[in-house]
């Protein structure tokens, strides 16, 4: 009997209540009304036994067999033969009390834009076969709390492999593990705060969500011109720290011409390199990381939310010495441990190459097809063949919001690069122009729904011409 009690409390589920009151059966019932009522316990919950919950509440047994049938009979719960008591359905909420939370935002059957890879692509089997082999022989300790920097088989496997593909100059010390690009900046960008610096250059064409980042952190932004060797750096002097994206500029698809990277690579303050998608060009060798030139001032980020998937939040940095202090003491936080062994296992095992390769593949293959999509319209997209998406200009800014209301008429959701620009629609003070345009990202769509959704987005330029 006491080995089937013992069973019977470990299997049960626990249930949060506060009893009020010095009546101990009216207070369960209230409690239980008012959980019910409120949402906390939601239809088909199964609430735990009576002689469980008597003995979590610390009350006799027949108190709550009492309550449960009180609460059966009024209709908030009900008990069947071998599944126990549950509450009942149809129990329409109080006035006033939460109800049920507003509907996600419908994801777009045709999804032409930037900065996503197709998901439906992510190597499950492989992943989840990397994962079980990384957790049986991880050792005990690796499930405590990891080093702030991250574990330092990922560091080890990444120093190795970002100096093989990207050219990266990387000491596994001075590598710190973050959870994706965004948490990085941030807290590279209280580093720099912490550290002294008042004003970060970016790029004026890039990622409102990384300005606002780094604003939120304290630092002034100074928006650089982009042109086609890439950012002015020449506009960034008086700034502390720059964020750039050199090899393959987002979203105008420009690399940083030699000239420019020289630039950068004498420029005194801290840059900040997002080589975002620096492993998927297709015509010729990719550029190498900026970081190599000046490692002493240039922290390079990386992840593998193009080469994987975002949602895994793996990201990396490779910190200059004098800044790695400044930099783990805000990102403690990182990615679970475990995630980061199946990452490390993922890239000494050849698995993560094997992935580039077939992905790179398949991107080269849909910019191709898209670039003949449009070539048969007389229309031409810009940029290098890297990446995972294009940039096809247009005429001027106003087109932009047609094209917007064009494509959701067709299904199609698509980028502009009104989405992308910092600061106003005017020429800057060197005269640099305004560019409108369409930002498409090939990226995003099942391989099955990309002819279709090819034919739609020539169906809206038809419209838009």
């Amino acid at each position: 009997m006491e080995e089937t009690w013992a069973k019977e409390l470990v299997g049960a589920v626990d249930l949060h209540l506060e009893l009020s009151g010095t009546r101990v059966r009216a207070g369960l019932e209230g409690a239980l009304r008012d959980a019910i009522r409120a949402g906390r316990l939601r239809t088909g919950t199964r609430l735990p036994s009576s002689r469980a919950l008597a003995a979590d509440l610390g009350i006799a047994r027949n108190t709550v067999a009492e309550v449960y049938s009180q609460l059966i009979a009024e209709g908030w719960l009900t008990a069947r033969t071998g599944s126990g008591t549950s509450v009942a359905p149809h129990r329409a909420p109080a006035p006033g009390a939460p109800v049920t939370a507003r509907p996600e935002q419908a994801v777009p059957r045709y999804d032409l834009r930037a900065g996503a890879p197709d998901l439906s692509a992510f190597p499950r089997r492989a992943w989840l076969a990397t994962a079980r082999k990384a957790l049986a022989n991880a050792p005990d300790y690796l499930l405590g709390y990891p080093d702030p920097r991250g574990l330092p088989q990922l560091r080890a496997a990444l120093a190795d492999y970002l100096a093989r593909a990207r050219g990266v100059t990387a000491d596994p010390a001075h590598i710190v593990i973050c959870a994706g690009f965004a948490h990085g900046l941030a807290g590279i960008s209280r580093a720099l705060r912490a550290t002294g610096s008042a004003t970060l250059a970016v790029e004026a064409y890039g990622h409102q969500t990384h300005r606002d980042i780094a604003a939120g952190q304290g630092l002034r932004l100074r928006p650089l011109p982009v042109d086609g060797m890439g950012a002015v750096i020449g506009r960034a002097a008086g700034a502390d720290a720059m964020l750039l994206t050199p090899a393959h500029q987002f979203p105008l698809g420009v690399t940083l011409h030699p000239r420019r990277r020289r630039e950068v690579a004498d420029w005194g303050g801290v840059v900040i390199e997002d080589d975002y998608d620096g492993e998927f060009r297709y015509d010729r060798q990719p550029v190498g990381a900026l970081q190599t030139l000046a490692p002493d001032h240039v922290i390079y980020a990386g992840t593998a939310s193009k080469s994987l998937a975002p949602s895994l939040r793996l990201g990396w940095l490779v910190v200059p010495p004098r800044l790695l202090d400044a930099v783990t003491a805000e990102l403690a936080a990182g990615p679970s441990a475990l995630d980061q062994l199946t990452l490390a296992e993922f890239i000494t095992s050849g698995a993560y190459d094997r992935q580039i390769r077939r992905a790179r593949l398949a991107y080269r293959r849909r910019r191709d097809r898209l670039a003949a999509a449009l070539r048969r319209q007389g229309l031409r997209v810009t940029g290098i063949a890297a990446g995972m998406h294009a940039v096809l200009d247009l005429p001027r800014t106003s087109l932009e919001h047609a094209a917007l209301s064009g494509a959701s008429e067709h299904g199609v959701a698509i980028d502009v690069l009104g989405h992308y620009r910092a600061g106003g629609t005017g020429p800057d003070d060197d005269g640099h122009r305004v560019r409108a345009g369409l930002v498409i990202g090939y990226g995003r769509p099942p391989e099955h729904a990309y002819t279709t959704a090819l034919a739609r987005l020539c169906a809206v330029l038809a419209d838009l011409r």
